[in-house]
């Protein structure tokens, strides 16, 4: 089986989607896309002060990813989107703008988040928000992502998350 044309890496701050975003984009051949790094400056300012974001916040973010996954992926780039996508619509949303894409999602206990996130100084999101975010996430269901323990080592995730989408 053919690795998906894209997969949509969620999970909440914390879980490991960058790192694993990387990882995972070099043993598929893809493209990293850190949607972080797609944020509007208020967006950025607001987490950076401990305001969680609200859906409304979200939205224009979201518009823009699927956008760049459009583009890129119609310039025949494989692609992995590190994005927190903590709602149903918006994992959809991401998933239908390149066809035959896969959704992923990075589970890791709280208090694993909450140790990364203390451990982590170089980020705009601060620890103080990880309530926010679990509050906010629409956990998916197996039907609509490949859901992966992200607790382990970056290699044991990785290759957890190749083995469920046979690549």
């Amino acid at each position: 089986m053919s690795p998906p044309p894209a997969v949509v890496l969620t999970g909440v701050s914390g879980a490991g989607k960058s790192t694993v975003g990387r990882a995972l984009g070099d043993a598929l051949g893809a493209t990293l896309i850190d949607a972080d790094d797609h944020h509007p400056a208020e967006n950025v300012a607001r987490m950076a002060a401990g305001e969680p974001l609200t859906d409304a916040d979200r939205e224009p973010w979201i518009d823009h990813l699927v956008e760049e996954l459009r583009r890129r992926s119609a310039g025949g780039e494989r692609l992995v989107l590190a994005c927190s996508a903590l709602r149903r619509a918006h994992r959809e949303r991401l998933a239908q703008a390149v066809p035959g894409a896969v959704v992923v999602h990075l589970e890791v206990d709280p208090g694993d988040l909450a140790r990364r996130l203390a451990e982590r100084h170089d980020h705009f999101m601060p620890a103080s928000l990880l309530r926010s975010q679990l509050e906010a996430l629409e956990l998916p269901t197996a039907e609509e992502a490949v859901i992966v323990d992200a607790g382990a080592p970056v290699e044991e995730v990785v290759a957890a998350v190749l083995a469920q989408l046979g690549a």
